[in-house]
């Protein structure tokens, strides 16, 4: 058929993300648990019939989902070319991380969708589930060497066939879950999304029928192909090398690189990740799915024009050493892989920096903080909270980097605190900014949070998070940012992690608290260029300190108005 008009491309690009964040919508609403509810940790696409590249993303799912899900239907297409035995009314339920990427208590939905007797695309659902069992509840783990310690892993396999529903499978789950109802109900919210993605998809076909569908997700994907490439050309020739660390691996307390040498060659560009380190003993290693979904995050921010399908990926080459930190499979443990994945977006950032110091990042906070309490209500019912938190982007040569918010790996929200305190017998006695957090600059980091959780019940507490020792970068001249920090306190007394960022096993008594202080981002820029303007707001904002306004800014206060003169004696002496 003749090429499709750009009118008609536009209005066929339009429905189909339509009909996407529609199904994320409708599992955001009917989800369970907070951290989909909420949080919105979950997402939805549309894939391949035989690649099952990403042919149509939403504009509220989690982003490192996207990459990853394709991999997933991937998974089930394998499956389907060994086994035979597709129908129309089956869907595939698995959270298999290693052919599938992420971790455990992420589970997928795949269905296919049939139009006039033949396959013609998947559609596929992914969300965190709140507790897949394993020895920690919530599934973050920081003491596991095997993923049997993290929970049950599922391979691919059929929930529905032919429309009709495998209750052995929902035994299997049910009984391997310390709160199966709700995953109940997560798992019906992600067939209901489903169900009306289908619905909407089969009435965009009947509007334009299968040929004109077919011809726009090619034409989708050769476009983010060709801007891809063409992003990649404006860069100079040559490799450009980035390195970062991680704390530990919760096991070994010794810190572990993740290093990248990214080369342009004209339109093409290699992301070699071989001198990252060989695999961890503890819960921080990742997949190659997983890797290459990181990638593709940290592309999309860095190249926000290029249109989010499988084309943006044809210009990149990937070498990942097998086995390795980066390159894990079974049964490696990989609950914290948002850790490693943060850090991996970290040195992409950086290595795109040296070759364009116009798209020049401070670090972000790069930690998700992964903290788990568990317990018993007085009625005896089990319950088990799990939520991320947020801190500080890093500054760039535009702004300063956003104060409170979510990393760069996703999309998804904190958890509101009124929600937390409703489903779980918890109580924030503190939820604020954090002072002095943020890495200084021309633009300085975004600040941090402090959180402070009382339990009002007896509470088990684990805590899997980053940047205890290694403080997120500056860049062009800008600061490092604060560390992260945890403590707990109760009747047996106060306690801090002997790995820095990660503990289980902590016993904290009715009334006792949690705090947990993290960090800001990364400053851009000489802190003596700052606007003394601006230096002045921040103070009286309480974002930084008069103090650290004089001896890092160079900025002197009088009743919280700039004394311009004593400011130029001080940068005066400070650039000396």
């Amino acid at each position: 058929m003749s090429p499709l008009n750009p009118v008609t491309l536009a209005v066929l690009k339009g429905r189909l993300e339509q009909i996407v964040d529609e199904m994320d919508a409708t599992l955001y609403r009917s989800a369970f648990n907070p951290t989909i509810a909420e949080a919105k940790d979950a997402c939805h696409g549309i894939y391949h019939p035989e690649t099952g590249d990403t042919l149509v993303q939403g504009s509220g799912g989690l982003p490192i989902f996207v990459g990853a899900m394709a991999f997933a239907v991937r998974a089930v297409i394998a499956k389907v070319e060994r086994e035979g035995g597709l129908e129309p009314g089956d869907t595939f339920v698995f959270n298999d991380p290693y052919d599938a990427g992420t971790h455990l208590n992420d589970f997928r939905l795949v269905r296919p969708i049939f139009r006039d007797g033949a396959l013609f695309c998947w559609m596929a659902s992914v969300g965190h589930w709140l507790d897949i069992g394993g020895n920690v509840p919530g599934g973050y783990n920081p003491k596991a060497t095997e993923s049997f310690q993290e929970g049950v892993r599922i391979p691919p396999v059929k929930l529905i066939a032919g429309g009709k529903l495998n209750d052995d499978i929902i035994g299997i789950l049910e009984a391997n879950a310390r709160v199966p109802m709700s995953n109940w109900g997560d798992l019906n919210a992600q067939l209901n999304a489903l169900d009306l993605g289908e619905k909407r998809l089969n009435g965009l076909l009947d509007d334009y029928g299968t040929p004109t569908l077919t011809a726009a997700f090619d034409a989708f994907s050769d476009r983010a192909e060709a801007l891809m490439r063409a992003a990649i050309t404006a860069i100079p020739d040559g490799t450009y090398a980035f390195e970062d660390v991680l704390d530990n691996d919760g096991i070994t307390d010794d810190m572990l690189t993740v290093a990248l040498d990214a080369t342009v060659a004209g339109d093409r560009m290699t992301l070699d990740f071989s001198r990252s380190s060989g695999p961890a003993r503890g819960p921080i290693n990742i997949s190659r799915s997983t890797t290459i979904a990181a990638c593709y995050v940290a592309l999309k921010h860095i190249f926000t024009d290029v249109p989010a399908n499988a084309g943006c990926l044809r210009p990149i080459d990937f070498i990942i050493t097998d086995g390795s930190l980066l390159g894990a499979g079974p049964p490696k443990p990989v609950a914290g892989y948002t850790e490693t994945i943060l850090r991996l977006i970290g040195v992409v950032f950086g290595a795109v920096a040296q070759a364009d110091p116009a798209r020049a990042l401070g670090g972000p906070f790069g930690t998700i903080n992964a903290l788990s309490l568990a317990g018993h209500r007085d009625d005896g019912s089990r319950w088990v909270m799990f939520s991320f938190f947020g801190g500080g982007l890093g500054g760039s040569p535009q702004s300063d980097g956003l104060n409170h918010a979510n990393n760069p790996i996703s999309t998804a929200t904190i958890p509101p605190v009124e929600i937390l305190e409703a489903a779980y017998p918890v109580l924030f006695s503190q939820w604020a900014l954090r002072p002095d957090s943020a890495g200084a600059g021309t633009h300085r980091g975004g600040v941090g949070a402090i959180y402070e959780v009382e339990v009002l019940t007896d509470a088990e507490v684990s805590l899997l998070g980053e940047r205890g020792k290694a403080a997120p970068f500056g860049v062009a001249g800008g600061t490092e940012a604060a560390k992260n920090r945890f403590s707990w306190a109760s009747t047996a007394g106060e306690g801090t992690p002997p790995m820095v960022s990660k503990v289980t096993g902590v016993e904290v008594a009715r009334g006792g608290r949690v705090r947990l202080e993290t960090p800001g981002g990364g400053g851009w820029g000489n802190p003596l260029a700052r606007d003394p303007d601006a230096v002045a707001r921040d103070v009286a904002l309480g974002f930084v300190s008069a103090e650290t306004a004089r001896e890092t800014y160079g900025v002197a206060l009088a009743g919280g108005a700039v004394d311009a003169a004593a400011t130029a004696t001080l940068r005066k002496g400070q650039n000396a």
